[in-house]
Protein backbone atom coordinates (compact mmCIF):
# COMPACT_ATOMS: atom_id res chain seq x y z
CA UNK A 1 0.00 0.00 0.00
CA UNK A 2 0.91 3.44 -0.81
CA UNK A 3 2.47 5.14 2.52
CA UNK A 4 -0.19 7.81 3.54
CA UNK A 5 0.95 11.22 4.72
CA UNK A 6 0.63 11.52 8.41
CA UNK A 7 -1.39 14.47 9.58
CA UNK A 8 -0.09 14.84 13.18
CA UNK A 9 3.27 16.02 11.39
CA UNK A 10 3.79 19.79 10.31
CA UNK A 11 3.83 19.36 6.12
CA UNK A 12 6.25 21.29 3.95
CA UNK A 13 3.72 22.85 1.40
CA UNK A 14 2.22 24.47 4.81
CA UNK A 15 5.74 25.46 6.67
CA UNK A 16 6.67 27.17 3.30
CA UNK A 17 3.48 29.60 4.37
CA UNK A 18 5.79 30.75 6.76
CA UNK A 19 9.09 31.25 5.42
CA UNK A 20 10.79 33.59 3.88
CA UNK A 21 11.67 33.15 0.09
CA UNK A 22 15.22 34.54 -0.85
CA UNK A 23 14.88 36.06 -4.55
CA UNK A 24 16.99 37.23 -6.70
CA UNK A 25 16.76 40.74 -8.86
CA UNK A 26 15.48 39.87 -12.81
CA UNK A 27 18.00 38.17 -14.76
CA UNK A 28 17.95 38.68 -18.68
CA UNK A 29 19.86 36.29 -20.75
CA UNK A 30 20.43 38.70 -23.31
CA UNK A 31 23.28 40.91 -21.18
CA UNK A 32 26.74 40.69 -22.59
CA UNK A 33 30.43 42.25 -20.88
CA UNK A 34 30.12 45.15 -23.64
CA UNK A 35 34.14 44.90 -23.78
CA UNK A 36 33.93 46.84 -26.76
CA UNK A 37 32.25 49.60 -25.23
CA UNK A 38 34.79 49.72 -22.25
CA UNK A 39 38.01 49.59 -24.10
CA UNK A 40 37.04 52.50 -26.33
CA UNK A 41 38.76 55.50 -25.27
CA UNK A 42 35.57 58.19 -24.85
CA UNK A 43 35.84 61.67 -26.53
CA UNK A 44 34.01 64.72 -24.64
CA UNK A 45 31.62 66.42 -27.29
CA UNK A 46 30.06 69.73 -26.74
CA UNK A 47 26.84 70.70 -28.24
CA UNK A 48 26.53 67.07 -29.96
CA UNK A 49 28.32 67.51 -32.46
CA UNK A 50 31.94 66.22 -33.30
CA UNK A 51 33.97 67.38 -36.53
CA UNK A 52 37.23 65.39 -37.69
CA UNK A 53 39.40 67.47 -39.48
CA UNK A 54 41.67 66.17 -41.74
CA UNK A 55 44.40 66.86 -43.98
CA UNK A 56 44.82 66.16 -47.53
CA UNK A 57 47.06 64.36 -49.18
CA UNK A 58 49.21 66.86 -50.50
CA UNK A 59 52.38 66.35 -52.10
CA UNK A 60 55.95 68.39 -50.70
CA UNK A 61 59.63 68.18 -50.93
CA UNK A 62 61.42 68.05 -47.76
CA UNK A 63 65.03 67.91 -48.74
CA UNK A 64 67.82 66.91 -46.28
CA UNK A 65 71.09 68.89 -46.19
CA UNK A 66 70.53 71.19 -49.34
CA UNK A 67 73.21 72.87 -50.79
CA UNK A 68 73.92 76.40 -49.30
CA UNK A 69 72.85 78.02 -52.35
CA UNK A 70 69.98 76.29 -53.39
CA UNK A 71 66.30 77.14 -52.76
CA UNK A 72 64.75 75.46 -49.32
CA UNK A 73 61.52 73.34 -50.55
CA UNK A 74 58.37 74.86 -49.36
CA UNK A 75 55.55 72.60 -47.80
CA UNK A 76 51.94 73.50 -48.48
CA UNK A 77 49.68 71.84 -45.88
CA UNK A 78 45.71 71.84 -46.41
CA UNK A 79 42.85 70.68 -44.56
CA UNK A 80 39.73 68.87 -45.98
CA UNK A 81 37.75 72.10 -46.98
CA UNK A 82 34.37 69.66 -45.48
CA UNK A 83 35.37 67.87 -42.64
CA UNK A 84 33.22 65.12 -41.60
CA UNK A 85 30.99 65.87 -38.64
CA UNK A 86 29.01 63.12 -36.49
CA UNK A 87 26.23 64.14 -34.70
CA UNK A 88 25.42 62.32 -31.30
CA UNK A 89 22.16 59.92 -31.81
CA UNK A 90 19.73 58.56 -29.28
CA UNK A 91 18.83 55.27 -27.78
CA UNK A 92 16.00 55.36 -26.02
CA UNK A 93 13.20 53.87 -24.37
CA UNK A 94 10.09 54.78 -21.73
CA UNK A 95 9.17 52.93 -18.42
CA UNK A 96 5.58 52.56 -17.23
CA UNK A 97 5.11 51.26 -13.73
CA UNK A 98 1.36 51.24 -12.39
CA UNK A 99 1.76 53.10 -8.91
CA UNK A 100 -0.46 50.98 -6.89
CA UNK A 101 2.06 48.21 -8.20
CA UNK A 102 5.11 49.88 -6.92
CA UNK A 103 3.38 51.71 -3.68
CA UNK A 104 1.97 48.01 -2.60
CA UNK A 105 4.91 45.35 -4.06
CA UNK A 106 7.67 47.43 -3.13
CA UNK A 107 10.10 45.07 -0.52
CA UNK A 108 11.93 43.51 -0.95
CA UNK A 109 13.35 45.10 -3.84
CA UNK A 110 11.64 47.87 -5.52
CA UNK A 111 9.85 47.54 -8.34
CA UNK A 112 10.71 50.96 -10.62
CA UNK A 113 14.38 50.52 -9.93
CA UNK A 114 14.61 47.11 -11.19
CA UNK A 115 12.25 47.74 -14.44
CA UNK A 116 14.79 50.58 -14.84
CA UNK A 117 17.93 48.35 -14.15
CA UNK A 118 16.59 46.24 -16.71
CA UNK A 119 16.06 48.91 -19.27
CA UNK A 120 19.26 50.25 -19.27
CA UNK A 121 21.13 46.59 -19.59
CA UNK A 122 18.97 46.46 -23.23
CA UNK A 123 19.64 50.50 -23.85
CA UNK A 124 23.10 49.79 -23.67
CA UNK A 125 22.82 46.60 -25.19
CA UNK A 126 21.81 48.39 -27.98
CA UNK A 127 24.10 50.85 -27.95
CA UNK A 128 26.67 48.92 -28.80
CA UNK A 129 25.13 47.46 -31.59
CA UNK A 130 24.88 50.37 -33.16
CA UNK A 131 28.54 51.07 -32.32
CA UNK A 132 28.91 48.02 -34.51
CA UNK A 133 26.46 48.38 -37.69
CA UNK A 134 24.97 51.62 -37.46
CA UNK A 135 24.51 52.58 -41.14
CA UNK A 136 25.89 55.99 -40.27
CA UNK A 137 28.75 55.94 -37.82
CA UNK A 138 28.96 51.86 -37.03
CA UNK A 139 32.58 50.54 -37.49
CA UNK A 140 31.98 47.22 -40.42
CA UNK A 141 30.12 50.30 -41.70
CA UNK A 142 33.05 53.06 -42.07
CA UNK A 143 36.17 50.97 -43.05
CA UNK A 144 37.76 52.12 -46.13
CA UNK A 145 37.86 49.71 -49.09
CA UNK A 146 41.90 50.02 -48.56
CA UNK A 147 41.14 48.19 -45.38
CA UNK A 148 39.30 45.14 -46.56
CA UNK A 149 40.66 41.92 -46.56
CA UNK A 150 38.97 38.72 -48.04
CA UNK A 151 39.63 35.54 -46.38
CA UNK A 152 42.01 32.70 -48.33
CA UNK A 153 39.59 29.47 -47.82
CA UNK A 154 36.86 31.08 -45.89
CA UNK A 155 37.64 29.89 -41.90
CA UNK A 156 39.99 32.72 -40.23
CA UNK A 157 43.82 31.56 -40.90
CA UNK A 158 46.83 33.32 -38.99
CA UNK A 159 47.93 34.03 -42.89
CA UNK A 160 44.41 36.29 -42.43
CA UNK A 161 45.04 37.79 -39.04
CA UNK A 162 48.77 38.68 -40.34
CA UNK A 163 47.08 39.86 -43.51
CA UNK A 164 45.07 42.37 -41.58
CA UNK A 165 47.53 43.45 -39.13
CA UNK A 166 49.22 43.91 -42.18
CA UNK A 167 47.04 46.58 -43.06
CA UNK A 168 46.45 48.44 -39.39
CA UNK A 169 49.93 48.45 -38.33
CA UNK A 170 50.28 51.26 -36.73
CA UNK A 171 50.17 50.54 -33.13
CA UNK A 172 46.72 48.56 -33.39
CA UNK A 173 45.22 48.26 -30.29
CA UNK A 174 42.82 45.18 -30.66
CA UNK A 175 40.65 42.14 -32.74
CA UNK A 176 36.44 42.53 -32.10
CA UNK A 177 35.30 39.24 -33.11
CA UNK A 178 31.92 37.20 -32.72
CA UNK A 179 32.50 34.69 -30.48
CA UNK A 180 32.32 31.75 -33.18
CA UNK A 181 34.73 33.49 -35.44
CA UNK A 182 37.57 33.41 -31.87
CA UNK A 183 36.60 29.15 -31.93
CA UNK A 184 36.88 29.13 -35.57
CA UNK A 185 40.11 30.91 -35.61
CA UNK A 186 41.48 28.30 -32.20
CA UNK A 187 40.54 25.99 -34.90
CA UNK A 188 42.38 27.00 -37.25
CA UNK A 189 45.78 27.24 -35.32
CA UNK A 190 45.04 24.01 -33.83
CA UNK A 191 45.29 22.33 -37.16
CA UNK A 192 48.42 24.01 -37.60
CA UNK A 193 49.84 23.47 -34.62
CA UNK A 194 50.39 27.35 -33.18
CA UNK A 195 47.45 27.47 -30.48
CA UNK A 196 47.85 31.27 -29.78
CA UNK A 197 48.39 32.15 -26.37
CA UNK A 198 45.90 34.03 -24.12
CA UNK A 199 45.77 36.91 -21.82
CA UNK A 200 43.65 38.08 -19.26
CA UNK A 201 41.41 41.13 -19.61
CA UNK A 202 38.91 42.27 -17.09
CA UNK A 203 39.54 39.26 -15.24
CA UNK A 204 38.35 36.82 -18.00
CA UNK A 205 40.96 34.98 -20.56
CA UNK A 206 41.18 35.46 -24.16
CA UNK A 207 42.86 34.66 -26.86
CA UNK A 208 45.69 36.94 -28.48
CA UNK A 209 47.39 36.79 -31.28
CA UNK A 210 51.01 38.77 -32.37
CA UNK A 211 50.23 39.86 -29.04
CA UNK A 212 46.61 41.60 -29.79
CA UNK A 213 43.68 40.21 -27.69
CA UNK A 214 41.10 38.96 -29.56
CA UNK A 215 38.09 40.14 -27.91
CA UNK A 216 34.93 38.77 -28.31
CA UNK A 217 31.39 40.97 -29.22
CA UNK A 218 28.00 38.86 -30.60
CA UNK A 219 27.35 42.50 -32.17
CA UNK A 220 29.10 41.33 -35.00
CA UNK A 221 26.75 39.35 -36.51
CA UNK A 222 26.17 36.31 -37.99
CA UNK A 223 24.97 36.05 -41.60
CA UNK A 224 24.28 32.26 -42.06
CA UNK A 225 27.52 31.01 -41.26
CA UNK A 226 29.63 34.02 -42.04
CA UNK A 227 30.93 36.91 -40.44
CA UNK A 228 33.57 39.68 -39.84
CA UNK A 229 36.72 39.93 -37.75
CA UNK A 230 37.72 44.37 -36.98
CA UNK A 231 41.14 44.93 -35.86
CA UNK A 232 41.17 48.62 -34.97
CA UNK A 233 43.60 51.28 -33.31
CA UNK A 234 42.29 53.64 -30.85
CA UNK A 235 42.51 57.07 -28.81
CA UNK A 236 42.44 60.58 -30.86
CA UNK A 237 46.56 60.90 -29.55
CA UNK A 238 47.02 57.67 -31.89
CA UNK A 239 44.35 58.82 -34.27
CA UNK A 240 42.11 55.82 -34.27
CA UNK A 241 38.81 55.20 -33.24
CA UNK A 242 37.13 57.48 -30.48
CA UNK A 243 33.30 56.53 -28.62
CA UNK A 244 31.60 59.99 -28.14
CA UNK A 245 29.75 61.26 -25.97
CA UNK A 246 28.27 64.68 -24.03
CA UNK A 247 28.81 64.87 -20.18
CA UNK A 248 26.59 66.86 -18.05
CA UNK A 249 23.43 65.55 -19.66
CA UNK A 250 19.96 66.48 -17.62
CA UNK A 251 19.10 63.75 -15.56
CA UNK A 252 22.99 61.68 -16.16
CA UNK A 253 23.05 58.94 -13.98
CA UNK A 254 26.09 58.00 -15.97
CA UNK A 255 28.16 59.32 -18.46
CA UNK A 256 25.62 60.17 -21.37
CA UNK A 257 22.67 58.38 -20.32
CA UNK A 258 20.21 60.00 -18.61
CA UNK A 259 16.88 59.13 -16.67
CA UNK A 260 13.75 61.28 -16.40
CA UNK A 261 10.84 61.56 -14.96
CA UNK A 262 8.09 61.99 -17.04
CA UNK A 263 5.02 62.16 -14.95
CA UNK A 264 1.84 59.94 -14.26
CA UNK A 265 -1.14 59.65 -16.68
CA UNK A 266 -4.57 58.92 -16.74
CA UNK A 267 -4.39 55.77 -15.80
CA UNK A 268 -2.15 55.96 -12.69
CA UNK A 269 1.02 54.92 -13.85
CA UNK A 270 4.29 56.72 -13.30
CA UNK A 271 6.09 57.05 -16.79
CA UNK A 272 10.08 57.30 -17.45
CA UNK A 273 12.23 58.47 -20.26
CA UNK A 274 15.47 56.61 -20.90
CA UNK A 275 17.68 58.02 -23.18
CA UNK A 276 21.64 57.66 -24.33
CA UNK A 277 23.30 59.79 -26.51
CA UNK A 278 26.16 58.18 -28.07
CA UNK A 279 28.20 57.87 -31.90
CA UNK A 280 31.91 56.73 -32.60
CA UNK A 281 34.64 58.14 -35.02
CA UNK A 282 37.57 56.75 -37.28
CA UNK A 283 39.65 59.68 -37.16
CA UNK A 284 42.30 58.16 -40.36
CA UNK A 285 41.51 55.69 -42.55
CA UNK A 286 44.13 53.01 -41.60
CA UNK A 287 42.33 53.18 -38.12
CA UNK A 288 40.43 50.44 -38.63
CA UNK A 289 40.55 47.39 -40.60
CA UNK A 290 38.04 44.08 -41.59
CA UNK A 291 38.71 40.82 -42.46
CA UNK A 292 35.71 40.32 -44.11
CA UNK A 293 33.54 36.75 -45.31
CA UNK A 294 34.98 34.75 -42.27
CA UNK A 295 33.17 31.21 -42.11
CA UNK A 296 32.62 29.78 -38.02
CA UNK A 297 31.40 26.11 -39.29
CA UNK A 298 34.51 24.61 -40.61
CA UNK A 299 36.04 21.96 -38.29
CA UNK A 300 39.06 19.27 -38.59
CA UNK A 301 39.45 15.57 -37.51
CA UNK A 302 42.84 16.18 -36.26
CA UNK A 303 43.32 12.23 -35.76
CA UNK A 304 43.49 10.42 -32.37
Amino acid sequence: MADTPDTRMLGERAARNLANTTKTPPQWVGATPRWLVQLLPWAPVEAGVYRVNRVLENKFDVDCTPDDGADRPRAHIDYNEKPREYTLTTVTTTVAVHTRISDLFRSPMDQVKEQLTVAVEKIKEKQEDELVNNGNYGLLNNVHDSMRVKTRAGAPTPDDMDELIARVWKEPSFFLAHPRAIAAFGRECTRRGVPPPTVTLFGQPMLTWRGLPIVPCDKLHLAGKKTDILLMRTGEKKRGVVGLFQPGIPGEVSPSLSIRFMGINQKGAAEYLISLYCSAAVLTEDALGVLEGVEVDQYHDYGK
